[in-house]
């Protein structure tokens, strides 16, 4: 297993980014929040999970191995692919997704794409044992950048295709992007992509 990848960052995307290792460029699948710390041409440390398909290699990135931990936690439950616990962690920080299990909370659970009631019945009953709930207040959802422009911006389309990719209906991904465009429009597509996940996550707070 790839644990982690250390090396000059040479793209960072909406989803991914690519970092060169030993002259070889791996192309890491991240969320928003973890994407934000990384700077093209920089060097750069992710933590690492190798997800093996019979006709895919995904290596998943995170800040840090608790991310990581979580991750494969997620997927312990029925029905959590790693599409679903990456969407999990880019909506929900660690520190309010244990809060979340530990309580029972499935109004915060349910915030995530793909996770319906009973999905988020299921995650609580089976990993509150497995987690401690954070001693401090739970830290809010990953921050707001600024946003994009109006409904004519051109990372507009981008933006949205990002949130559906990470499961998000079409139709409130495009009224949330659209939200924020209407706030301000000099951010870069990360900023929007951020600010329209914490739109779309806080709903129902």
């Amino acid at each position: 297993m790839i644990s982690s990848v250390r090396g000059e960052v040479l793209e960072i995307g909406l989803d991914h980014a690519v970092v060169e290792v030993g002259g070889v460029g791996l192309a890491v699948q991240a969320t928003p929040g973890t994407l934000a710390r990384l700077r093209r041409g920089e060097q750069g440390r992710l933590a690492t999970a190798l997800v093996v398909r019979e006709d895919s290699l995904t290596l998943f990135g995170f800040a840090d191995e608790e991310e990581r931990e979580l991750f494969g936690l997620l997927q312990t439950v029925s029905g959590i692919g790693p599409r679903i616990a990456l969407a999990t962690l880019a909506v929900l920080s660690p520190d309010v997704l244990r809060r979340a299990l530990v309580d029972g909370d499935l109004t915060t659970l349910t915030r995530v794409p793909g996770i319906g009631r009973k999905g988020a019945e299921r995650l609580a009953l089976e990993l509150r044992d497995k987690v401690v709930a954070p001693a401090a207040s739970p830290a809010t959802l990953p921050g707001v950048g600024d946003a994009a422009a109006n409904g004519t911006n051109p990372r507009r389309d981008q933006v949205v295709e990002a949130l559906v990719g990470l499961g998000f209906a079409a139709k409130p991904a495009e009224q949330a992007v659209d939200a924020v465009l209407a706030g301000d429009g000099t951010a870069d597509a990360s900023a929007l992509l951020r600010a329209a996940l914490t739109r779309l996550g806080g709903k129902g707070r």
